[in-house]
């Protein structure tokens, strides 16, 4: 593997950061990872976009302008052999004394690797998995793609203690997201997505998805669904980069769904599954689509 790292490439083994990088002793930075198909990076602009969201939200100064973000960006995925990566990257404040307020005058430390990109494989996609609820016990900026992930990383790791893909996620009586995933589920032939606030993150794959069922006629609506309604819903997908669209059959060890369907992936999935494909492909062939 090849990464960058401040301004540099190197092999993976050659990487070095201080001791003293916030990163590291506060988790002060943050993140962003983008698929790549065919070495072309899926979405590039509204990833640079989200990260440009981020850092001013934490009040980190952008080290780079857009254009510099995807020269680096390519760089990376050049200088690595797979076709479809998953480029993960991240900005932390930088080196400075042990002191919680924000230092003064401290270069960020960047840093930018890819590894080969997973995505869900045909099982998954023809059964669908199982998720687990749990309070959401994140905090309460999760619109900010923070590298401080140990909450999402205890709720991930309770979900596969209990030999699920996912953790969803509930507060206060309402569906927010999953520890790694966005959530939408269906309720009577209508796809119903939690709307953005600061206790989701803006979903790149979430955006996709609402866009191509708006070209489709699948009837859906952005809005607030209560934990009632998740626990009887039709389906239930996650989204993200890596998942795209997975459909969770079972919740909480029960089938999701009712009837012969119960426990099955679902027609609405399966029709924006493949929407969610055809365009993944055009993306693949077309760099106008990047």
């Amino acid at each position: 593997m090849n990464v960058f790292l401040n301004g540099e490439m190197m092999p993976i083994g050659q990487a070095r950061v201080s001791v003293l990088d916030r990163g590291f002793t506060f988790g002060d930075g943050v993140y962003e990872y983008i698929p790549v198909y065919s070495r072309r990076p899926f979405r590039l602009a509204e990833h640079i976009s989200r990260l440009k969201a981020s850092l001013a939200a934490v009040e980190l100064a952008d080290p780079h302008d857009d254009a510099r973000w995807g020269e680096i960006i390519r760089k990376v995925i050049a200088a690595n052999p797979w076709e479809d990566q998953g480029v993960y990257l991240q900005v932390t404040r930088g080196a400075a004394p042990r002191e919680h307020a924000f230092p003064a005058g401290v270069k960020p430390t960047v840093f930018v690797s890819a590894g080969a990109l997973s995505t869900p494989p045909r099982e998954q996609i023809d059964k669908g998995v199982a998720a687990i609820t749990h309070e959401d016990f994140r905090w309460l900026r999760c619109d900010i793609k923070s590298i401080s992930l140990l909450a999402s990383c205890m709720l991930k790791n309770l979900a596969v203690k209990h030999g699920c893909a996912e953790a969803i996620l509930l507060r206060d009586g309402f569906l927010t997201e999953a520890a790694a995933s966005n959530v939408m589920i269906v309720s009577g032939g209508t796809v119903l997505a939690p709307p953005k606030s600061h206790l989701v993150l803006p979903g790149i794959t979430y955006d996709v998805v609402i866009e191509l069922m708006e070209g489709s006629g699948v009837r859906h609506a952005v809005r607030p669904v209560t934990e009632a309604e998740l626990r009887a819903a039709d389906e239930i997908w996650l989204t993200s980069s890596s998942k795209e669209v997975l459909p969770v059959t079972t919740l909480d060890k029960q089938p999701v769904g009712r009837g012969d369907a119960a426990g099955r992936p679902g027609p609405l999935f399966r029709r924006v599954h493949a929407l969610y494909q055809e365009y993944k492909a055009t993306v693949m062939r077309s760099p106008a689509h990047v």
